[in-house]
């Protein structure tokens, strides 16, 4: 008899196969054996406008006058920035930045130190 896989989400051992798509009957989840082994390896790498790697807890350097939306507040261009937070999402930096706090920026708009 052919193993098929438990269910990725809830361990399910109870799966069947409906096609080409695998059925979770516990939690109704479905998947594809090719679909979840690529979702797996998927490592989101952030990277900054030169291309270097960013880390948790590096230090960088803004590279452009950043408006701050909701105040007149700017980021100045060469605004050191320590001990960064990397998040998902379309900012995916979250820093404090001295004088103006907590901040949300893009990775493009920064270089590594």
């Amino acid at each position: 008899m052919n193993e098929l896989p438990s269910c990725p989400k809830c361990q399910s051992e109870y799966t069947y196969e409906d096609g080409n798509v695998y059925v979770c009957p516990v939690c109704a989840h479905e998947w594809t054996g090719e679909a979840e082994a690529g979702q797996q390896e998927e490592i989101k790498v952030y990277k900054d406008a030169n291309g270097a790697v960013l880390n948790d807890g590096d230090a960088v350097t803004v590279i452009k006058d950043l408006k701050v939306k909701g105040t007149s507040s700017i980021v100045k261009r060469g605004t050191k920035v320590k001990n960064i937070r990397l998040i998902d999402g379309d900012h995916d930096i979250d820093c404090k930045i001295e004088g103006l706090g907590d901040m949300q920026l893009k990775s493009k708009f920064v270089k590594k130190l």
